[in-house]
């Protein structure tokens, strides 16, 4: 039987009491480490693990505003600030090695057919923040969160990786690739560390917001495209690939419910372990926010298609964090559908939450000009606030997508 709304409050404190009486040392101070998310600003690796699920199906509903109207509605005045309207977006990794003026182009050509805000990863860029800025558009940094490859806590504190239901850590064995490298947000040190990382963002006075990326456990179960080339059948739960089974994540349970996760013969289907693990990513996500709207910017994250799916494949529990926009990436291609699905996403995702729902598109395999057009104007027919783009777009596509968003303003 699924988890009632008073059990999961109950696991929900419970978590925060266990969090405040284990004694973990904590992060080092933000002026000792940087943020080492610089790190990752390969673009093809960061969607290349996606999960696949069932497809969402269609929702019966009368006609939808976008949501970011609705959550206006229901906000009070004080906090309308952080609001997030409809709007276009890219994600885009810093590029060090590159020229200012390519740069200059690179983000005049953004704003020029378009795009008006940017997800930018990699951590603090002062050259690339201010090119950004000069060509109009809005900047958002973008966050690796509980995937963390970080020097310092391999260094200092390997214990604070997952641990598979097989033993192995993230921290030597991480799985299917090697940038797999997943802290546990059950640590109060994880959260104090991720807290801080978070402030480094929020407090720049160039960036608007702070965009989570990764913040969920290692995916269980991997897109059947992949299968193969990894040589896996992976139409249930394989224990390599279940986290966390670290002695912290085990202890803490133990004291919320009286049992040993590894001693549990059925974890894909306990729902007390289920929902612990996703309230443990919840209450991380709402520590994250406090931090972020104490500097009065709104927090956003990239996500699963569905809430549903989330909850499946990477125990991330979306529909309930304290966001002020999502950005579901409904990478079509990666779950073998056609681009309508991502329509049924949108429709599914925007009765699950009040907050804004941005698609998230990867541009490589969205399909023809007439698919990418169709899929545009599909978002917004279902009640999305708008697209982000990812990976490389081609010169038609840009021309698709000037002419297509014109006309959807226009309505």
């Amino acid at each position: 039987m699924i988890a009632s709304t008073a059990e999961r409050k109950i696991i929900g404190s419970s978590l925060v009491k266990l969090q405040s009486e284990m004694l973990f040392e904590k992060g080092p101070p933000s002026k000792i480490v940087k943020s080492s998310a610089r790190r990752h600003n390969s673009e093809v690796n960061r969607r290349e693990f996606l999960v696949a699920g069932a497809s969402a199906a269609a929702l019966a509903g009368s006609a939808i505003q976008f949501a970011a109207a609705q959550t206006l509605a229901r906000m009070p005045d004080a906090k309308r600030k952080t609001v997030i309207k409809p709007k276009y977006w890219a994600w885009v990794g810093i590029n060090k090695n590159a020229s200012s003026s390519d740069l200059k182009a690179m983000y005049a050509k953004y704003h020029q057919h378009g795009i008006e805000a940017i997800f930018l990863e990699g951590g603090i860029d002062e050259r690339e923040f201010d090119i950004i800025r000069e060509a109009g558009l809005e900047l958002h940094s973008w966050m690796w969160t509980t995937n963390r490859g970080d020097a310092w806590i391999g260094e200092h504190h390997p214990d604070w990786y997952m641990v598979s239901r097989t033993g192995k850590s993230c921290h030597d064995h991480p799985p299917y690739v090697g940038y797999y490298k997943w802290i546990s947000p059950v640590i109060p040190g994880v959260q104090n560390y991720l807290k801080e990382r978070a402030e480094e963002l929020a407090s720049h006075p160039a960036i608007s917001g702070v965009h989570l990326d990764y913040v969920r456990y290692p995916d269980v179960i991997l897109p059947k495209g992949l299968w193969r080339k990894y040589g896996l059948d992976q139409t249930n739960e394989m224990p390599e690939y279940d986290f966390c089974y670290s002695e912290h994540t085990r202890r803490a349970f133990e004291a919320f419910c009286g049992r040993d996760p590894l001693e549990i013969k059925g974890p894909a289907h306990d729902q007390q372990w289920l929902h612990f693990r996703y309230d443990s990513v919840t209450q991380l996500v709402k520590q994250l926010a406090d931090v972020v709207h104490r500097h009065h910017k709104p927090i956003t994250a990239a996500v699963f298609p569905t809430p549903r799916m989330a909850r499946k494949i990477c125990r991330q529990d979306w529909d309930k964090w304290p966001l002020d926009a999502v950005c579901p990436m409904t990478y079509n291609s990666f779950y073998d559908e056609g681009v309508d699905w991502i329509g049924d996403c949108i429709l599914e995702n925007i009765h699950a939450v009040t907050f804004p729902v941005f698609a998230g598109l990867y541009m490589p395999d969205i399909g023809d000009d007439a698919a990418f057009k169709h899929t545009l104007e599909l978002v917004h027919r279902q009640g999305g606030a708008g697209v982000s783009l990812f990976g490389g777009v081609s010169d038609a596509q840009w021309k698709v997508f000037e002419n297509t968003i014109q006309g959807i303003k226009k309505e």
